[in-house]
């Protein structure tokens, strides 16, 4: 996947959190010293959530964090709404430093510009299912014909029409989901927070979900930063990807970054499960037109057409019935390089010699 919008929204500036002890004797250690998780907590009493991490997130792009228990992804995303306060660091949102909000613009802020969903669903029991997504426009003070008229309208986006009367006992884990989904879309916020959303569901219902959360996010390209431990998920989801371990940001990079240029062994680790057929993408591999002509001669006119974000599996399923080669385009139609079936079978072997 690729981000169709730039510039920052989110900006994640040197954020620590350290909890227990946080002298400046034990910050200076764990900030200037550099000094592990298990250092910090046997000298210092202190425990490293989150270590110095920076990162920007741009409008309308899913940023995934992805980390093993403990990493410290989820205590990062809470920073975002301010659940929890960092011991050093700023976070600004459109601009706006919200560490400087006061307890009046916090709750305005969270209430119109932040939507969260939660991997247990978060959903209250005693309410029905039209009444849990209309809670955020409840707390706003919008009257119960408004709120209602939105959160109906909200329903059917996640394809639930017909359910607003249910309980949530009455729904199965998936759509239980999709009703916290719709919650935190209900008020029209401009971010999404969401850790492990699907963490909690059966497999199929996961990929299901998934599919269905990329269409959504196509359509109302809300900026969304998504938890996640499963580097699969991330791969499918997300614009970009950033993997901590122990409270640090180790690499930052789209999938295909990621997979293919690991900054390190413990990155290389996570990504070698990951097949290439669903990251590498044509502009990757692709030849520019003219050293093409001037190998093969020229590109056929029946040529097949593929965008430059196409994944390997996609160009491979193309040219098994199509022997021409295949004409790469970009976003604006126009015609950018070539791959051949030579390239995509050089593309396949080398990903298994990896």
């Amino acid at each position: 996947m690729s981000s169709e919008n730039s510039g920052s929204f989110i900006e994640i500036q040197n954020i620590t959190k350290v909890f227990g002890n946080n002298s400046p004797e034990a910050l200076e250690a764990i900030t200037k010293k550099n000094i592990s998780k298990q250092d910090a907590l046997e000298k210092y009493n202190s425990v490293i959530g989150v270590s110095d991490v920076s990162f920007d997130v741009n409008p309308g792009e899913i940023f995934c964090v992805m980390g093993l228990s403990g990493s410290g992804k989820s205590t990062l995303v809470r920073h975002i709404n301010r659940l929890l306060e960092p011991t050093l660091g700023k976070i600004l949102i459109d601009g706006q430093d919200v560490m400087a909000f006061e307890k009046n613009q916090l709750q305005e802020f969270r209430n119109k510009k932040i939507g969260m969903v939660f991997q247990n669903f978060a959903l209250m029991p005693h309410r029905s299912v039209i009444d849990n997504i209309a809670m955020p426009l409840e707390i706003r003070g919008i009257n119960k014909n408004k709120r209602y008229a939105q959160a109906n309208e909200i329903l059917n986006t996640v394809e639930l029409t017909g359910w607003g009367n249910k309980y949530a006992h009455e729904l199965s884990g998936g759509m239980q989901q999709r009703v916290g989904l719709a919650r935190a879309l209900a008020a029209d916020p401009e971010i999404l927070l969401m850790d492990e959303p699907f963490s909690a569901l059966d497999p199929l219902i996961r990929r299901q979900l998934q599919i269905e959360f990329i269409k959504l996010s196509k359509k109302l390209r809300k900026t969304t930063v998504f938890i996640t431990h499963d580097l699969d998920e991330a791969v499918k989801v997300g614009h970009r990807i950033a993997i901590m371990r122990d409270g640090k940001v180790i690499q930052v990079g789209t999938p295909e970054e990621i997979v293919l240029k690991p900054e390190d062994d413990y990155v290389a680790d996570f990504v070698k499960g990951i097949s290439r057929l669903q990251v590498v993408q044509a502009n990757t591999i692709m030849k520019p037109i003219d050293e093409y002509s001037k190998s093969y001669g020229d590109i056929p006119k029946d040529a097949v057409r593929m965008n430059e974000s196409d994944v390997l599996s996609s160009l491979i399923e193309k040219s098994v019935s199509n022997d021409s080669p295949i004409v790469i385009t970009n976003a604006d139609g126009r015609d950018i390089g070539v791959i051949s079936q030579k390239d995509l079978l050089v593309a396949v072997v080398e990903g298994q010699d990896e």
